[in-house]
């Protein structure tokens, strides 16, 4: 009996042993696995909003159309005629693009930048040339009115004047004449409309 009472009370310390075991090893595993997920890396999932600008049109007013395209010497014949400007018995290629309503328009900046120069000229009317990040400057002729100054810093879209009329495109009426440089170089706006600074060539 004494010998049996002994396998017994061995068999139950043997099995509480055993379970005692088996369950600190499954916690140990369990908090490793969670030991690892928290030290995971983080990921770059999260979407990234990109603040950069956009290089936008030099007005805002949903009336507002293209009266003379900029002269492009790859255009078919008839499109380059249509982009010639005849004044003083001289024709000249446009420079520019013409925008033209049944109305006088805000005129906006296309990007953040410094006023470099405002200027009232007899041919071009009154002028506005803004300095802008990667050698671009925005060149706005034919307004009406201006409310900057040289070395005012203008934000994009900021309403920088109105539309008015020039001696070079009377015909057009009220419009504004809209001219884009980069790198010293006048180019075509619309190649350059929704494009960000970053990715000028």
């Amino acid at each position: 009996v004494l010998s049996l009472a002994m396998l017994l009370t061995s068999v139950y310390f043997i099995e509480k042993i055993i379970n005692n075991v088996v369950f600190k090893s499954e916690d140990v595993k369990e908090v490793e696995e969670v030991s690892n997920v928290d030290s995971e890396e983080p990921t770059n999932d999260m979407p990234v909003v990109n603040t950069e600008p956009q290089i936008i049109r030099p007005y805002v007013n949903d009336n507002v159309k293209v009266v003379k395209n900029y002269y492009d010497y790859k255009a078919d014949n008839a499109s380059q005629e249509e982009s010639i400007l005849y004044y003083g018995d001289t024709y000249m290629q446009n420079s520019g693009i013409d925008y033209a309503s049944d109305s006088s328009f805000e005129v906006v900046s296309v990007l953040d930048g410094t006023v470099m120069e405002v200027v009232d000229d007899e041919i071009m009317g009154k002028t506005v040339k803004i300095k802008h990040s990667n050698d671009l400057i925005s060149v706005y002729q034919s307004m009406g009115s201006v409310d900057f100054k040289v070395n005012d810093t203008v934000g994009q879209g900021a309403i920088i004047g109105t539309s008015g009329e020039n001696n070079i495109s009377r015909d057009l009426g009220n419009h504004l004449h809209f001219e884009l440089y980069y790198k010293g170089n006048v180019v075509n706006p619309d190649d350059y409309y929704g494009k960000l600074t970053s990715e000028l060539n």
